[in-house]
């Protein structure tokens, strides 16, 4: 050993069994110094959580993190505000083996903070990924390397950042309507991590610049970044992405992910500059929207500019459910170069889904190249609605096959000709709006009436009747799915007026009473929302309908009698069914005179019953849920077309268009 390389060692090792500085300390403490170093509270090679915890939560302005040649082990950690948290080249903070149980366990957390400042050019960031996705490990998808929640003003520089049991970064909230604000992550390596490499649930003024993410793997999605809001409220807004990568993850490359927002969120500005998708992604870019579950579809803008997205083995670019009003995508001087796999697989591919009810499209494509050696069809369009056309998609793409050149101009003709034709009738939505709706038949409201066991999953609305003065009386059943979990749903109803009623709750697995004194007479809405669990109606003393006005009402086991209302001077009206997933369901349409005039004894993709009325007078029909013939039978969908959306479980309580 030369005397330079032992000159090395003896320091490391001095520097690894430092002791306690406390003078130092005190002069920290005192605000006498306002830089720190971590090692003044002490390091311990097998637990150093006490000391560098201490350190953050001195007071000083900077905590310099050193290398002290061996990693700094610890158990979670939470930053501080109005702070530098630097670490030194070489520097590494690990996790500690065998800790991080908690599903939510994370090696920093900023939550609540402001004014921090992470940076680390030269050091890491490391957990143990293999080790959470085994016993003695709970299975979770959020233990994170760095979690940031409802902060802002935060900083992350320089670091690499790898093998977490979640995500290496994410951005979410600590508390509703919280959202992160003025983020920076520069020059980062994301890689290895378990679920994403970043996550961007909320975000306000937000760059990414000069980052790589790549080689996720492990739990679904697998994105390099996916942008993912849990609730409408959430904001993506001013987030840029610039000079980054992703490559090799086992999900999309970028993933947006935003059904959850609507017409009611802030309107999203998302721009990626100059990113770059490559190697074995699963795709390059994926984008799924939606149609605001009932209060219209988000709006906004999302940019790609001179991006560069390659590999994958499917399309380059998918659109799932992007309807062509609200928010608009744009591609501006973007390169798209799909992988070797798949050779019949459109470069761009749309797609519409079981009870989707806006056509698709709303993108433009500016100054685009694509190169495919294997003359792919360009654009691909699936209607899963079977009644959806795609629209609103324009622009010039330039496409290369070795010495092949075109140039193709995107218009409606284009479009159409990629659409075989739709396999469903189309019909207005039944405006609802305007309209005065009043029982079918008078009920006693001192009488509560069994409903039928129509069990709803996840989230729907029962519509009523009551007279002003009237106490309104339901009993609701709560209960899980499967092996989630849950909170007790909290009810309220919306009176004609808006005004909004707390009615009560009701705890997971119990059946609870709600009721409320009808301040004025007309329609009440009650939304229920429990999640990933169900619903039902077990019994009511005024006429009470399951709404579907927002598109398909989704059922879970459930079978017996649904009863519709066809109003006078109703010319056709349709019925759509689904199962939900490969899931099937049975399905008979009776007459008015209760005979079966469509069946289907096995539904799993959208089938749909065109009907007229038999007389000129309103007909009660009826919807006979059965079993299927073969398969599993769980969840399924049903929407009424081109008439009042209400399904009774009850007939005596159906309503009617005022005359």
């Amino acid at each position: 050993m030369n005397l330079f390389a032992g000159s090395l060692l003896v320091a490391a090792t001095l520097l690894a069994n430092a002791g306690v500085n406390q003078s130092a300390i005190d002069e920290v403490r005192s605000g006498k110094r306002t830089e720190a170093r971590a090692a003044w509270w002490g390091f311990d090679p097998e637990d150093s959580t006490a000391a560098l915890q201490s350190a953050i939560d001195s007071g000083a302005k900077r905590v310099i993190v050193e290398d002290m040649g061996r990693p700094w082990i610890v158990t979670p950690l939470q930053a501080a505000s109005n702070q530098e948290l630097i670490f030194e080249k070489g520097a590494v903070l690990q996790a500690k083996k065998g800790e991080f149980k908690g599903s939510t366990d994370s090696l920093l957390s900023v939550t609540g903070k402001k004014n921090v400042t992470i940076r680390g050019e030269g050091a890491t960031f490391r957990m143990h990924r293999d080790d959470y996705a085994k016993p003695p490990y709970k299975k979770a998808e959020w233990r994170h390397t760095l979690q940031i929640k409802s902060s802002s003003n935060v900083q992350v520089l320089g670091l690499t950042m790898a093998e977490s049991g979640g995500d290496g970064i994410y951005l979410g909230v600590a508390t509703r309507g919280v959202t992160n604000k003025n983020i920076v992550i520069r020059d980062v390596v994301l890689e290895k991590h378990y679920r994403q490499g970043i996550s961007v649930i909320t975000a306000e003024d937000l760059l990414i610049e000069n980052t790589i993410m790549r080689d996720t793997g492990g739990t679904s999605p697998m994105a390099g970044i996916d942008f993912e809001p849990n609730h409408f409220s959430e904001r993506l807004v001013n987030c840029v992405m610039r000079n980054c990568i992703a490559e090799n993850n086992q999900g999309v490359g970028y993933a947006f992910y935003l059904p959850n927002l609507t017409a009611k969120s802030a309107p999203i500005s998302i721009r990626l500059e100059n990113c770059i998708a490559r190697g074995s992604n699963r795709a390059p870019l994926s984008f799924t929207n939606g149609e605001g579950k009932g209060q219209g579809p988000m709006t906004g803008t999302i940019e790609f500019v001179d991006c560069d997205f390659s590999g994958g083995s499917g399309p380059v670019a998918t659109m799932n459910r992007k309807p062509a009003v609200g928010a608009r995508v744009r591609f501006i001087n973007c390169r798209l170069e799909p992988g070797a796999s798949k050779p019949t697989t459109p470069v761009i591919f749309f797609a519409s889904r079981a009870g989707n009810q806006l056509d698709v499209g709303g993108v433009d494509f500016e100054n685009c190249q694509v190169h495919d050696p294997q003359q792919r069809p360009l654009i691909g369009f699936y209607d899963g609605a079977r009644e959806l056309h795609l629209i609103d998609v324009t622009g010039t793409i330039k496409t290369t096959s070795g010495d092949t050149q075109r140039t193709v101009e995107i218009n409606q003709k284009y479009l159409d000709d990629l659409h075989p034709g739709n396999k469903f009738q189309r019909f207005p939505k039944y405006e609802t709006d305007g309209t005065t709706f009043i029982p079918l038949k008078a009920m006693k409201p001192d009488a509560m009436l069994p409903q039928p066991n129509f069990t709803l999953r996840g989230s729907g609305t029962f519509v009523l009747f009551a007279e002003s003065g009237t106490p309104v009386e339901l009993k609701l059943n709560h209960s899980h799915v499967g092996n989630y979990t849950g909170t007790p749903v909290v009810v309220e109803a919306i009176a004609p007026s808006g005004k909004k009623l707390p009615i009560g709750e009701v705890p997971l697995d119990t059946t609870g009473s709600l009721g409320f004194v009808a301040p004025e007479s007309g329609i009440y809405q009650i939304p229920i929302d429990v999640g990933p669990n169900k619903f039902s109606l077990e019994a009511t003393n005024c006429p009470t309908v399951i709404s579907s006005e927002t598109g398909r009402v989704r059922l879970v086991y459930s079978v017996g009698k649904l009863y519709f209302y066809v109003p006078p001077g109703t010319k056709q009206f349709g019925v759509k069914a689904s199962g939900d997933g490969g899931e099937v369901v049975g399905l008979s349409v009776l007459n008015p005179q209760g005979k079966s005039v469509w069946q289907k004894e096995k539904i799993s993709a959208p089938e749909q019953f065109v009907g007229a009325p038999e007389s000129k007078q309103g007909e009660i029909w009826t919807l006979q849920i059965s079993r299927p013939s073969s398969g599993r039978m769980e969840d399924y969908f049903i929407e009424l077309q081109g008439l009042p959306p209400f399904l009774a479980t009850h007939r005596d309580c159906l309503l009617q268009p005022a005359p």
